[in-house]
């Protein structure tokens, strides 16, 4: 695993006890731009804000790494975030969902964790449902990102 793959799921998998079936990767042969907008259109088209753009460059800069092509973007249903947030502040580190998204080379690479693995801290059926709601659309949205050429 490279250096900069490892930094970013170590980094994306912070406020989760990670290992790597809990996450979701996926690499495409776009270079970054146009990944970034492949993955902000599946991103709509799926139902979802992109509630933020963050840059993630800074930090990297200060490691060593010479690149301005790594962000973390921060998606959701408005209504869904506010109304989660509210029903069940233990979820509030976990939303919005988050994406981490950077160049390698020529190609890009998505991570983000899984949520389906929420349901092992959160039992509750109903927030089962969405977890695996979710899961289920971020594989989609990668699908959109990794086939696009």
């Amino acid at each position: 695993m490279s250096r900069r793959l490892l930094f970013l799921v170590v980094l994306l998998a912070a406020s989760l006890n990670a290992s790597a079936e809990d996450l979701l990767m996926a690499r495409s042969r776009q270079a970054f731009p146009e990944a970034m907008l492949t993955l902000q259109e599946s991103i709509r088209n799926h139902g979802y804000v992109v509630q933020r753009v963050q840059r993630v460059d800074i930090g990297l800069t200060a490691m060593g790494y010479q690149t301005d092509k790594y962000r973390v973007v921060f998606l959701g249903k408005l209504e869904e975030t506010r109304e989660l947030a509210a029903a069940h502040p233990e979820l509030i580190p976990y939303l919005p969902l988050k994406i981490s998204i950077f160049a390698e080379g020529n190609q890009t690479l998505l991570v983000t964790s899984n949520p389906a693995t929420l349901k092992a801290l959160y039992p509750d059926p109903s927030l089962a449902v969405r977890f695996d709601r979710w899961e289920r659309d971020l594989r989609s949205i990668f699908e959109d990102v990794r086939f696009i050429e």
